[in-house]
């Protein structure tokens, strides 16, 4: 979440060297190295069925984040029969942890339960090519161009599905969470970055290379701010992330602090926080305002470690909103009903389902 999106796989079939730079992958200016030529069946991997599981199926659902590794199986109650948590190891070690997560969960099922897990998704941090089976990046975790074919679904002998933990987070906030019903809805993650999903229509936009919603790589600083690790000056996520709330807190007071939840907590006795506070709404708002302006949401839904602070940020970033817009009516500013589960529960919403569509 958070990372600035690189160009598109080129025709050549070549993928980027672990020696380049983040920036690099945005000016693809970095050197290549082949690609493995596709496996059998690695295609059917990466593309994504449009049928539903059955009713009676059960699904792996696996959300890979930058500190752990949380798994489930369910059915399509969404009862868990299975769950664990590991640790997320640095780098490539990542994928061989997420593949025994898998088989201890897989495990623990009795055969009749086995034989009934129909279908994986696993949800991934940075940037994933799903037309691939490529782990494109993620400075999270410190991986790049991991070329997984069809690794999962050998290991597991069922068909797995590959994703972006946001798009697959937002999705399930829109269709079946706090934006079920509505057409027309925007769901920002806040945490230690900042992303989203936009839905227009009914339908989740994708861009060309799959991700949509870098909310927090929207300069609103560019004269006065700080240089963000995407390259640019002044992003939403250098003001506004959990992470920068805590440095400014610092920064104004000179004391160090657990968190952004703390800094929520003090504002209606410390100046500084609801200082610090109002500076990253003013930046939430500012980098949210043109698209609102473009697609006219019904509804902002917020997830991610942030939107603990309930109606301490959900109201003042409405208020915000509506005071930078003339023509367009402010949406409605919401939590969201998956919480910190939205992605293992996307996840699992994604396998049963084949489809973001």
């Amino acid at each position: 979440m958070g990372t600035p999106p690189p160009e598109p796989p080129t025709p050549s079939g070549t993928i980027r060297s672990d020696s380049t730079s983040p920036a690099d992958l945005v000016r693809g200016t970095d050197q290549t190295r082949a690609k493995p030529s596709p496996t059998p069946g690695a295609a059917a991997t990466a593309s994504r069925p449009v049928v539903p599981l059955p009713d009676d199926a059960l699904v792996l659902g696996l959300d890979v984040g930058g500190t752990t590794i949380k798994g489930e199986v369910s059915d399509t109650s969404g009862t868990v029969l299975a769950t664990g948590t590991v640790a997320t190891p640095w780098g490539e070690a990542a994928f061989d942890a997420m593949a025994e997560l898998g088989d201890r969960l897989l495990a623990e099922l009795s055969g009749a339960q086995r034989r009934r897990v129909g279908r994986a998704a696993v949800v991934l941090p940075g940037l994933v090519d799903t037309a691939n089976s490529i782990a494109v990046f993620s400075s999270n975790v410190g991986w790049r161009d991991v070329y997984l074919g069809d690794r999962f679904t050998r290991r597991w002998d069922l068909p797995v599905l590959l994703e972006h933990d946001v798009t697959v987070a937002g999705w399930a906030e829109s269709r079946f969470g706090a934006g079920s019903g509505h057409d027309n809805v925007c769901v920002l993650i806040l945490g230690t970055g900042i992303s989203g999903t936009l839905t227009v229509g009914g339908r989740l936009v994708r861009s060309h290379y799959g991700q949509v919603g870098e909310y927090g790589h929207v300069p609103v600083r560019r004269a006065d701010g700080v240089p963000c690790p995407c390259g640019n000056i002044g992003c939403v996520e250098t003001v506004a992330s959990g992470a920068a709330m805590s440095r400014a807190y610092t920064r104004h007071t000179g004391r160090e602090i657990s968190g952004a939840a703390e800094i929520f907590a003090l504002i209606a006795t410390d100046p500084d926080a609801a200082a610090v506070v109002e500076d990253a709404v003013d930046a939430l708002a500012d980098g949210l305002v043109g698209m609102v302006h473009a697609t006219c949401p019904e509804l902002i839904v917020l997830g991610g470690g942030l939107a603990g602070a309930g109606a301490a940020l959900t109201e003042p970033l409405h208020r915000a909103l509506a005071d930078r817009l003339r023509l367009v009516p402010a949406p409605r500013v919401v939590l969201g009903e998956f919480g910190v589960r939205a992605g293992l529960a996307g996840a699992a919403l994604f396998a049963r389902q084949g489809t973001l569509e």
